[in-house]
Parts: structure tokens; sequence; C-alpha cells
């Protein structure tokens, strides 16, 4: 088998495969008028986020039997299409959970206690001992999850063992753990104090965080967003923040990943932010590599 990898990735996991027997080729700094080129040369490849497998690039694949997407979603790629031609789609899904829960969690401390605002106070020269003195605990208060699948549900554990409630809202899940509460979304948002998306970005979800939504939350939430760009009306968010009814925002992902990349949010000093760094661990990024090495030699083995 061939294999063609377009996204950078662990060379542990380049060197596993080439012992197993696979044909590697790392270009992952390729172009997408370069990989169109080349595609049909190769029966897998490996992506990241970078490249995207859309279908004029799927019609020119015409040996690709297999699509690897190092990490969660499959935003990037045109998978059922992908699917109609006869090409597998696999991803790694439980390889960066962890990460991206503990940022969430990060981030739950940083708005609870300023700690950016705070950093680049003094950073500054200043002493604002008086003006950073009313953060809060998150003991005691509310989380809400929305989404509670692989990345939710560790989310649920590091908070609850914080000394937060938590409750969750997910149509696809009929049994929470101990601890958490599973309830509909019009019954979650006006009991949280703090509100986590954690839930794909497709037709279903999109801006399932709105303006109607911003309505019936309590005054003084705040809102995380480690989950996809999309889910969250960033219009309706800066305006409740400007209007007063959220007390802040932590967002690691946004709707203009390209261009825009969340400025005016940012522009807010009770918005802080991360370049889409969810999943950019030491740890996630080796056990990623694992994941997609053991698929590719697996699929080659078959």
């Amino acid at each position: 088998m061939r294999l063609l990898v377009c996204d950078p990735t662990a060379p542990s996991a380049i060197a596993a495969m080439r012992e197993a027997g696979i044909e590697v080729d790392v270009r992952d700094d390729i172009s997408p008028e370069e990989l169109e080129a080349v595609i049909a040369d190769y029966d897998a490849i490996v992506v990241r986020s970078r490249t995207k497998v859309r279908q004029p690039l799927i019609d020119k694949a015409v040996n690709l039997k297999l699509i690897i997407r190092g990490g969660v979603g499959l935003d990037n790629i045109d998978v059922e299409y992908a699917r109609s031609k006869g090409i597998a789609v696999r991803n790694t899904p439980t390889a960066s959970s962890n990460s991206v829960a503990e940022l969430t969690v990060g981030y739950l401390l940083a708005l609870a206690r300023q700690l950016p605002q705070v950093t680049a106070s003094m950073k500054a020269g200043k002493w604002e001992k008086k003006a950073f003195s009313k953060g809060s605990e998150i003991a005691g208060k509310t989380l809400g999850l929305i989404g509670y699948g692989r990345i939710g549900r560790l989310v649920a554990r590091k908070a609850t063992a914080l000394g937060m409630r938590v409750l969750a809202y997910d149509p696809y899940v009929t049994e929470a753990e101990e601890g958490v509460t599973l309830l509909p979304l019009d019954e979650l948002l006006p009991q949280a104090d703090y509100i986590s998306l954690h839930v794909p970005h497709t037709p279903e979800t999109h801006y399932i965080v709105n303006a109607d939504s911003f309505a019936r939350m309590k005054d003084g939430v705040r809102i995380i967003n480690c989950g996809r760009g999309g889910t969250l009306d960033e219009t309706a968010l800066y305006e409740n923040i400007v209007g007063g009814k959220v007390a802040g925002a932590a967002l690691d992902v946004f709707e203009d990943e390209k261009k825009d990349r969340g400025q005016r949010l940012l522009s807010l000093p009770q918005v802080i932010g991360s370049p889409h760094i969810g999943a950019g661990t030491v740890e996630a990024k080796a056990r990623v590599g694992e994941e997609v090495a053991r698929i590719a030699i697996e699929f080659a083995a078959a």
C-alpha cells in the first residue's frame, strides 16, 4: 500500500507504518494544487485539519481506498461522497479527548479568576490587586454541557471532582454518569453559571447557542467553546457581552478561522482565546500518531 502523509504526523507513527511494509511518502506541507496532481498515485492518505478532502480531489483519487483523519472532526472531508466512491474514512476520536477536556477546565479556572487579564496587567507594570480581587470559585457553581460525548464526559468528571454541579444536554444520550443530570436544553440554559460546547458542527448544531439561547441564560453566565466553530452565534455572543448579560467567554474555535479569527470578540476584555489548540499537546499528538499507524497497518493487512 502506498500512503501519503499530507499533514504533520508523529515520526514514530511514520516509522511504524514503514516497518509494517507500507510505502510512506511524507509531504506535510503539500499545497492543494500539488495534492491534486499526485493523489492518483496513492492508495491512502493521512490528513489533519489543514488538508481539505473535497469532491474535486476525491474525483482525481482514482486509486484511493483509505482516508485517515488524525483527529476528532471530519469537517474537512466530504465523507459521504468519499464512501460513495468506495473509499473508507477513519479518524482518531479518542486520542485527543483528554487534551481538549483539560483545556476546557483550564478555561473554567481562567474565566473565574481572570488569569489572562491579570497577567497582562502585571506585565504592564501594574499592581491592580483591588480590581482583580473580585473573582469567584468554581466549586458549587453549575456547569452546563452542550454535548455529552467523549470529551463532554471527561469534562464532567473533572468538573465534578472540582466540586461543580454538572448538567448536560445531548439528544443522543439516555444515561449519564453519577453526578451528571441530563436535561433538555431549555431547562439547562437558565441554570448554568458556565456553559461549555462539545458538539460537532452540523446543520443540526449550527448556532445551537444563539440569541434566543442567551435570552434564556442567567445574568453573568460564562461561555466556553473548545468544540467547533459555527455552533455558537458569535454575533449574539458579542452583543450579550457588550450588553452585560454574559460576564466572559473563552474560545478555542471560531466560525471563521482563516480571516476574521474572532478578532471582534477578542477585542473585548471579557474574552480570552486560543488558536484552535485543544488537541495541541505532546501526549495527544503521540496518541493520534499511534492510532493513525494502527488504522493504516490494519487496513493494509486486511
